[in-house]
């Protein structure tokens, strides 16, 4: 029968199917037959960290990426396996995507294992390193605390993943005609706050 949490997962499924399947198709409107998403948010695979939760989406309006620490790698054009950029350019060049927003958080175990790595492990180093340049950037700076120190460098990544979204030479394209927009958020778990790059300022700003 599995755990109680597989049991709890079913049932949940049932009620989906039951306000959203069963609904649309009573209403005559097939959600499911396709998607058009108009925004891509790459957040983190961290489990109090679900878009469509915290910003109470329904099925088929975000396309969403999730990793550890929510990373964009740079462009790179070669014959390895690239999941993150590969779901990119399928948001941007088949669904036309309007926004991608990038959201990092408070709290981030990847940025935390960047900044005091415990383990060698197979894969989190290799992947984690893309956030590196958010580490040299806030290790330049004094802060009161550790937790200061991680917040800096949690917003620093963000602003690394935002940089390399630009080494797309498609994704740059379409920023040129005004057919897409990138955008920086933060979301402060203790606080319950949500804060936007704003370039101008240099600064993230509560929303």
């Amino acid at each position: 029968m599995g755990s109680k949490e597989i049991s709890s997962y079913i049932e949940g499924f049932n009620r989906f199917k039951s306000e959203w399947f069963q609904k649309s198709q009573n209403n005559g409107e097939d959600i499911f037959s396709k998607q058009s998403p108009k925004t891509l948010i790459i957040a983190c695979s961290d489990s109090r960290v679900d878009p469509a939760i915290l910003f109470g989406t329904d099925p088929g309006d975000i396309f969403v990426i999730r990793n550890v620490a929510n990373l964009v790698p740079p462009f790179v054009k070669d014959t390895s396996f690239h999941g993150i950029s590969a779901a990119i350019e399928y948001s941007v060049q088949t669904l036309n995507v309007r926004d991608i927003i990038v959201l990092g958080h408070s709290r981030c175990g990847g940025i935390h294992a960047l900044i005091s790595p415990h383990s060698s492990g197979e894969f989190l180093p290799s992947w984690l390193s893309i956030a590196s340049g958010a580490l040299l950037r806030v290790k330049i700076e004094e802060y009161d605390s550790e937790e200061e120190l991680v917040r800096a460098c949690e917003k620093e990544a963000v602003l690394i993943s935002l940089g390399n979204l630009l080494t797309f030479p498609w994704i740059n394209e379409r920023i040129a005609k005004s057919e897409l927009a990138v955008h920086g958020w933060y979301f402060d778990l203790e606080h319950g706050k949500l804060e936007g790059w704003q370039p101008k300022e240099k600064k993230f700003l509560e929303i």
